[in-house]
């Protein structure tokens, strides 16, 4: 086995966005795609490493990026300023997120009948948007995911299985809009899933994080639980 990685640049609204492709190169044949959606900083190292991860769990993936070629935040309001746009306008985060799913259809080495993604923070809202936008993906997965719904009618059903790994004590995403969101899939009638792990917060998969008083903190034992609930679930909806 070996994971290999590659830069993929392409554009979308005027933007040049470069997006990063893992594949195993023993595979021989063409393999799931899993899309990763990136925290509100930016597409960064952590994204990256789990899209390696994917690549050896026996999938393709691709690192999706939001805000364009170098753009990072690199503090709280540099982040808040990044994510605000695509906040505001959903239809243009929704634009952006489907424009590289077309991209990682289109990579050589991914099977574009077999399509799913993943999302961490801000991430995990992009992938819930693409889920209600009805693209032909079959499943996301939103770990720690902001629950904000969008202010945009779907013009298709939800047609992917959606999974929501959450921490309970996320103050990002209260008790309310779990249930708030619980009720919006019900009525949309989608096959959804969350899993809601008790004294946990917000970023519980970032080793980074160590900040009680804004919320994100690291959980081993969430980051664990909520791997495993992952790889479950894509093993079903690829079955």
């Amino acid at each position: 086995m070996a994971i290999q990685t590659r830069l993929v640049e392409y554009q979308q609204g005027g933007t040049t966005l470069e997006g990063v492709f893992a594949w195993d190169d023993a595979a021989g044949e063409q393999k799931p795609v899993v899309l990763v959606a990136h925290a509100w900083s930016g597409k960064s190292d952590f994204e990256i490493n789990k899209a390696t991860m994917l690549a050896e769990l026996g999938y393709t993936a691709f690192v999706l990026d939001t805000y364009g070629i170098g753009v990072r935040g690199t503090c709280l309001e540099e982040n808040q300023a990044l994510i605000a746009p695509f906040m505001a306008d959903r239809q243009s985060l929704r634009d952006r997120l489907l424009a590289a799913v077309d991209v990682a259809k289109s990579q050589p080495e991914a099977d574009a009948n077999k399509v799913a993604a993943i999302g961490f923070c801000f991430g995990g809202l992009c992938v819930l948007d693409m889920a209600r936008s009805g693209a032909d993906i079959a499943g996301v997965v939103s770990f720690h995911g902001l629950f904000v719904p969008a202010d945009i009618a779907n013009s298709k059903p939800i047609s992917a299985k959606i999974l929501c790994l959450h921490g309970y004590d996320d103050p990002m995403a209260t008790p309310e809009q779990m249930t708030a969101l619980a009720t919006e899939l019900s009525q949309a009638g989608a096959d959804w899933q969350i899993h809601a792990y008790g004294n946990t917060l917000h970023a519980f998969t970032n080793p980074n994080a160590n900040d009680p008083d804004f919320g994100t903190v690291y959980s081993a034992q969430a980051e664990a639980r909520s791997l495993r609930a992952m790889e479950n679930f894509l093993a079903e909806i690829f079955c």
